[in-house]
This record gives structure tokens, sequence and C-alpha cells, in this order.
């Protein structure tokens, strides 16, 4: 093992990308949902079948 010194850049630059990757995230996500109701909006609902 190598000892190591941690500097207070250190944990800035790790919370800076910690946010910047969840912020990432949640816009990727977000755009998946939005294209996929987008793609299905036109498409109709099954009609329920009569039950005897």
């Amino acid at each position: 093992m190598s000892a190591t010194t941690h500097h207070p850049e250190d944990r800035k630059a790790a919370f800076t990308g910690l946010i910047v990757g969840t912020v990432a995230l949640v816009i990727v996500c977000f755009t998946i949902v939005q294209l996929t109701n987008r793609k299905f909006a036109g498409h109709e609902k099954p009609a329920a079948e009569a039950t005897r």
C-alpha cells in the first residue's frame, strides 16, 4: 500500500463530480421518459373484451 495524503481540493472535486454526475443522470432519465411518451402518445388503449 502507498501512503497518500488527501487534500481539501480532492474532496471538492469528488463532490463536484458526484453532483454533476447526478444531474446528468437525471437529465438522461427525463429525456428517455419524454421521448418514450412522445412515441406512444398516438397509440390507443385496447378495448376491454366482454367477459361471460
